[in-house]
């Protein structure tokens, strides 16, 4: 059963593409810990999505952040250091051939919601962008969009 008490983890990681994997790992790692591996498989996904284009997309760090709100929010986020808003495409289906792009339309239709922010760390501006999941309840198998 998850807990009932909020919590919040952050990781730092530097511009390299094994980024990805590390962050997906540890955040496995951190929802199994917190009986929360209902959420794993989708919130992986979402997570590399986000990760991959901090990564991909800019020249300096980044961070992963995974954050619980009891009765069951789960909100995942990538901050990295480009203030440059991001191009997410309306629907999935607009970018299903494209070679970039899908990273997040995929979130988006996958997430229960999800944005962006401006935000300054450590003195450098960059952005903020985050996904949330709602906590499936035991024996439900889907989900309202």
């Amino acid at each position: 059963m998850p807990e009932e008490e909020a919590w919040e983890y952050s990781l730092y990681i530097p511009n390299d593409p094994r980024a990805v994997t590390v962050s997906r790992r540890t955040l496995r790692l951190i929802l199994t810990m917190h009986g929360l591996i209902r959420l794993v498989d989708l919130a992986e996904l979402l997570a590399a999505e986000l990760i991959g284009n901090a990564v991909l997309h800019t020249k300096g760090p980044a961070a992963l952040r995974v954050r619980w709100s009891p009765p069951g929010t789960l909100r995942i986020g990538a901050w990295d250091a480009d203030p440059t808003p991001p191009d997410a495409p309306s629907w999935l289906a607009e970018v299903i051939d494209s070679e970039s792009g899908r990273g997040l339309a995929l979130v988006r239709a996958c997430s229960d919601l999800w944005g962006w922010q401006p935000l300054s760390r450590f003195g450098n501006r960059g952005k903020y962008v985050w996904c949330g999941l709602g906590a499936p309840q035991p024996g439900v198998t889907s989900r309202a969009s």
